[in-house]
């Protein structure tokens, strides 16, 4: 049996009084002042922290199976629950693809043998990331792995008949479809966001329309397939009014966007340093603007970090040859206090529904991002909100360090994340499973 574990003096979503918060059997046994507990009890001091839900991340990186050199699912599950998270959602862009139930339930299976987060496969929409021929989306659904989520995220299902098809069998299990918005052929060689700055550097331009014209191709085919879809990593002020008039439609669509999107923009392009390419890429400061306004209004619904580990040689090279991609996972709670938070966009239970409550609401979690409330689950982060601390690539858990915010001096650190009741993070110290199981 999990120890119990008792957080003492916590206020709950930063409000009110402080209370004692009593955790055992997996769950909120009690909430309330002055609480007794057990004798070999685990304490957490709350003073002067807010507890929050714990984090949930739709989009994630880990490149287990096949790029064990720059994250591994021991790796970057340490860097989510150091971040605060107790669910992520690994992409299927490994090698081997993640297109099939050995992959998506090997995935599944390492994730709960280390025991630090829940480790949720996200299987591809087309076989080998294709865009071709669809996977066996059902296999995979209904194999130990219980996939909810499909995507050929890094590339675009860019064939519309074979993504209504797509849609159409997700509606039918049940599962969702998430796509990458970028129409290739608007894309080819681009690596900066068509505007100024990627001309006067001589850099190709990557246009807003690319991204728009998925998102706004793909909500008409939800609506006709009677189905669900999600945009990774919204990126233009012309996404977040597509996804503003497709709800206005009636149509079930649903968006994310990244922390590097709602801090940075172009203007990083200047040192032509790779570790500023990402796909999409850093737009204009009016896109960042619009995607913060955006997630404030429930527009977009959540947060997803793309975290994407990438070797030293693949981001220490010309700016074009770069692997596109940036760490997230230690980094996200304090981009989203820095942007969302200290402007007044959101408050701390706008952070828990934007980071915790509507990511497991979308792909349809009944134990994550749940209340505060007794008898819930006992998947928690407990912040300090006051602290402030400077980012260092190799003191982050990756085994890759392609951090943007290097030297960067930000906002709140989580201080403890708890699993199931479980300590599972604790002031930068980690706490894997040694139970076998």
């Amino acid at each position: 049996m999990t120890p119990q574990v008792l957080i003492r003096n916590v206020r709950l979503y930063g409000e009110g009084e402080p209370v004692d918060v009593l955790l055992g059997d997996e769950q909120i046994l009690a909430i309330g002042p002055g609480l007794e507990a057990e004798a070999d009890v685990e304490v957490l001091d709350g003073t002067d922290r807010v507890l929050l839900p714990g984090f949930v991340d739709l989009h994630t990186h880990l490149r287990e199976p096949g790029r064990e050199d720059t994250e591994t699912i021991d790796s970057g599950s340490a860097a989510a629950a150091r971040g605060g998270y107790t669910a992520v959602f690994a992409m299927a862009n490994t090698d081997p693809v993640a297109d099939s139930a050995v992959v998506t339930d090997h995935v599944w299976r390492r994730g709960q043998e280390v025991g630090l987060v829940d480790v949720h496969p996200v299987g591809a929409v087309t076989i080998g990331l294709a865009g071709k021929q669809l996977a066996e989306m059902g296999t995979m659904a209904s194999g130990v792995g219980q996939v909810k989520m499909f995507s050929d995220d890094g590339k675009c299902v860019d064939d519309p008949l074979l993504m209504r098809r797509a849609l159409e069998y997700s509606s039918s299990l049940g599962v969702l479809i998430a796509q990458h918005a970028e129409e290739p052929r608007l894309t080819v060689g681009a690596v900066a966001h068509e505007g100024p700055t990627a001309a006067r550097l001589g850099l190709a331009g990557w246009p807003r329309a690319a991204e728009e014209s998925i998102v706004a191709r793909d909500a008409l085919l939800a609506r006709d397939a009677g189905a669900r879809v999600h945009i990774c990593h919204a990126s233009t002020a012309g996404t977040v009014s597509l996804l503003e008039w497709a709800r206005a439609q009636g149509i079930s669509i649903s968006a994310e966007v990244t922390p590097h999107h709602l801090l940075l923009d172009d203007s990083r392009l200047e040192t032509y340093d790779g570790i500023n390419r990402v796909n999409p890429p850093l737009r204009e400061r009016s896109d960042v603007e619009a995607l913060r306004k955006g997630l404030a209004s429930g527009v977009i619904d959540c947060v997803a970090t793309d975290h994407a580990p990438h070797a030293e040689q693949d981001k220490c090279c010309e700016f074009s040859q770069a692997r596109p991609g940036m760490l997230g996972l230690e980094t996200a709670l304090s981009i989203v206090i820095e942007t969302m938070v200290r402007p007044g966009l959101l408050d701390w239970r706008g952070v828990a529904k934007v980071m915790s409550e509507r990511p497991a609401e979308i792909v349809g979690l009944d134990d994550q991002g749940r209340p505060l409330e007794v008898g819930e689950p006992a998947n928690l982060v407990l912040v300090d909100p006051h602290t402030e601390w400077t980012v260092h690539g190799p003191d982050l858990a990756s085994i890759a360090d392609n951090t943007p915010y290097q030297d960067m001096t930000l906002p709140g650190r989580v201080t403890a994340t708890v699993l199931r009741g479980r300590i599972t993070a604790r002031d930068g110290a980690v706490f894997p499973r040694t139970d076998g199981k």
